[in-house]
């Protein structure tokens, strides 16, 4: 609180850190069921695939700081209800009032529970001196509880059980047919119960945390007691964007400024607000609503002048008669109504002939979602800096809240991509974009965004991201999730990181919204593996990221593919060389002392380069024993030449294709390049000999593997085209991780 003629003095004169959140803690919301979400200072934002928790985050902040009246049972975490259905048998079960126990324990573990921890600096003490723990606390993290609980734990026994003795009593009828019934009325259970109760009993509480205690969620003891009145009121201003903005219709209008989807009543809103002359009018206001009274007075005279002869008719009918009313018209011109209609805002084509403009509804779906959202940004910040005839000057005190919280979901709605990387480049600066903000740190901003575009995930620093990573739940139990922070993947600066960090920005981010990656070896692989994917019914129904890295590469994103916990699947060549002879590439062959030379093999999964052992592991040994990743590669192979078996080992993705599709490249005539010499070697009548004539083809320089690729699709049906045996080991692995991934209980 800050008296209005010290404001200025104040807000100029200091430019020290101010508040921050740091890191929020879920629990028991939806599929959240024990999550950690660290907020970075300027802009987080929330990825990960479909069903991962997200929207569950965001809701939750939306819920516990705005809508608290609006919780539903669906928001508790499904598998508690199974104990908070005992609570409620215990209650209608037991025959001694006295051993029921009506104290919030056994509801504690069961409870939406959302977790702020707020950094503190020794100068805003003041801010929070109602939220000061204890009396030596200066500074730190702050932490505050917001508890979704039973308002009177005793008066929803009373009402519950009073219910369920109701329903009984009906129950209990006999009929025709047998004694009882067993048709259950409502209700069946305290889920059935709170299904229409439970904004009438619960309520959100806040409560103050034991700064000591935030590496982990500490339990409330007996003796805490929930703080009176908004822990958060003149401290955080809280500003949402949804998900769900209305602009499917263009004709649909909007009627109010925060949520309505056009230009138009959002400029209304902000008019009245910040602009609207009749509010603190200053000198120039005056002169303009003269100018309005004096519009408004010709206009009513030339309005009666006009209606004379018409109002005249009415005295024919003798109206109006004793004791009635005369008619007056009288005109109203207010500025507001000035912007009360659909074309008030308008887009001018800009032909510099014409002169011709169309109302906004007209415009483009994007451009209108590009346009709103960021008119509602600003808006934000303008009534949080109260901009305009918001600050009134005969106030005493005025309020400016030290943090600023914006939460926006899923901005990437109806924009192109281009588009999407505009806003999320723009977004954070035009929250900022005021002369008491910038780089100053009087006041903060943190902007918190909820996305499914990679190419959003592509503007912003790895640091800001926030993975959402599904944890399979056990037989019975739904799927929870648990949060990622990269900026600890990321965090520090050796040749892996760069490297990682440079890869994602050339992929453009799939894996984070992936149900599953694959990592390639080539661009064969990378062209021909979505066709093999297609050979599989579930599979092909997921949504994969197939990123080309070789295999010398792919193991330097094991970091973030082990963080990430995300399926994968790496796709590699067995690159035998020759140790004795400098490394050279060999055909692969067993007891002839070869090793691999690929890194990923070597280092990663399965650890070996020993090319005798690699050839001979089963698949199960090609998995890692912690996170869900396997690797496979080039196996040996058998092939029947018309007379006997013959054992092969391929050496890379090509010939290990051709080899198996024999019969479709021997019907081929045409092709150049390395087509035409695996053409040549799928004839050779002798495999072993076609084996080493396509080894020689595709080692020799100037083998153009990916031209290969894209000249076998011209010429042939790929999906045709036999899966590889290696490959097909391990996609039928990953169908089989995806399918206990997707038939585990789900809960949004």
């Amino acid at each position: 609180m800050y008296n209005t003629k010290r404001t200025a003095y104040y807000i100029s004169s200091i430019n020290l850190d101010f508040m921050l959140i740091d890191f929020i803690h879920i629990q028991n919301f939806r599929k959240l069921k024990n999550c950690k979400i660290d907020f970075s200072e300027k802009e987080t934002i929330f990825v990960g695939a479909n069903n991962s928790g997200k929207t569950s985050a965001m809701d939750a902040l939306i819920l516990f700081f705005k809508s608290r009246n609006k919780f539903n049972t669906k928001d508790f975490t499904l598998s508690n209800w199974s104990c908070i259905n005992i609570i409620g048998n215990k209650w209608l079960t037991e025959k001694d009032p006295l051993k029921i126990d009506l104290t919030i324990k056994e509801w504690e573990a069961q409870l939406p529970v959302l977790d702020i921890w707020i950094k503190i600096e020794n100068h805003e003490l003041h801010h929070v001196s109602n939220l000061i723990p204890t009396l030596d606390w200066t500074g730190g993290l702050l932490g505050v509880r917001l508890r979704y609980e039973p308002s009177k734990i005793e008066d929803l026994y009373k009402e519950f059980t009073a219910a369920c003795k109701n329903s009984s009593k009906i129950i209990g009828t006999p009929t025709k047919e047998k004694e009882t019934s067993t048709f259950n009325l409502w209700p069946k259970n305290m889920w059935d119960f709170l299904e229409k109760k439970l904004n009438s009993h619960f309520a959100v509480k806040t409560y103050l945390l034991d700064p000591l205690l935030k590496d982990s969620p500490q339990s409330l003891s007996e003796f805490d007691k929930p703080i009176e009145g908004e822990a958060f009121n003149k401290l955080i201003k809280v500003d949402i964007i949804n998900a769900q903005r209305g602009f499917s219709d263009a004709n649909t209008d909007g009627t109010d400024g925060n949520n309505s989807k056009n230009l138009s009543s959002q400029l209304r809103s902000y008019y009245d607000k910040h602009l609207n002359p009749t509010i603190n009018p200053t000198t120039e206001d005056i002169a303009a609503l003269q100018l309005i009274h004096d519009a408004k007075e010709t206009f009513d005279k030339n309005l009666k002048e006009s209606f004379k002869i018409a109002l005249g008719e009415l005295e024919l009918l003798n109206y109006p008669g004793f004791g009635n009313p005369k008619i007056n018209l009288s005109s109203q011109i207010n500025t507001v109504d000035s912007l009360q209609h659909d074309s008030s805002v308008q887009y001018i084509l800009d032909d510099g002939v014409s002169g011709l403009s169309l109302p906004e509804k007209y415009n483009g779906l994007g451009y209108q979602n590009l346009i709103s959202m960021i008119f509602k940004l600003i808006r934000f910040r303008d009534e949080w800096m109260k901009v305009g005839k918001s600050l009134n000057p005969t106030d005493t005190e005025i309020f400016f809240e030290p943090l600023h919280l914006v939460l926006v979901e899923e901005p990437e709605a109806h924009l192109h991509a281009q588009v999407q990387q505009v806003f999320i480049k723009e977004a954070y600066k035009v929250l900022r974009m005021h002369k008491e903000l910038g780089e100053k740190k009087v006041f903060s901003t943190q902007l918190i965004i909820s996305t499914h575009s990679n190419h959003v995930a592509h503007e912003i620093a790895f640091t800001s991201l926030r993975y959402f990573k599904r944890e399979i739940g056990a037989p019975g139990n739904i799927n929870t999730s648990t949060v990622v922070n990269l900026s600890k993947t990321f965090g520090n600066d050796d040749d892996t990181t760069k490297f990682a960090i440079r890869y994602l920005r050339t992929t453009h981010c799939d894996l984070f919204f992936a149900d599953a990656v694959i990592l390639v070896e080539g661009p064969a692989e990378r062209m021909l593996i979505p066709y093999f994917i297609k050979h599989y019914t579930k599979l092909n129904n997921c949504y994969i990221s197939i990123l080309e890295i070789g295999g010398s590469h792919a193991h330097r994103l094991k970091p973030l593919i082990e963080n990430l916990g995300v399926i994968t699947l790496i796709i590699t060549d067995i690159d035998s060389i020759n140790p004795t002879i400098n490394g050279s590439k060999v055909k692969p062959l067993k007891s002839k002392g070869f090793k691999s030379g690929n890194d990923t093999l070597k280092t990663w999964i399965p650890n070996e380069s020993d090319l005798d052992i690699l050839l001979e592991l089963q698949s199960t040994d090609k998995v890692d024993k912690t996170f869900p990743i396997k690797v496979t590669f080039q196996i040996p192979i058998s092939l029947n030449d018309g007379k006997k078996d013959v054992k092969v080992n391929p050496y890379t993705f090509e010939d290990a294709l051709v080899l198996e599709n024999r019969e479709i490249f021997q019907a081929l005539t045409q092709g150049t390049g390395l087509l035409k010499k695996m053409i040549i070697a799928a004839k050779e009548t002798d495999i072993e000999k076609s084996a080493q004539s396509m080894f020689d083809f595709i080692t020799a320089n100037g083998a153009k593997k990916a031209e290969f690729a894209l000249e076998l699709l011209f010429f042939e049906e790929p999906n045709k085209l036999i899966t590889p045996t290696y490959i097909k080991e391990g996609l039928d692995w990953l169908e089989s991780k995806l399918i206990v991934q997707k038939t585990g209980l789900q809960q949004t």
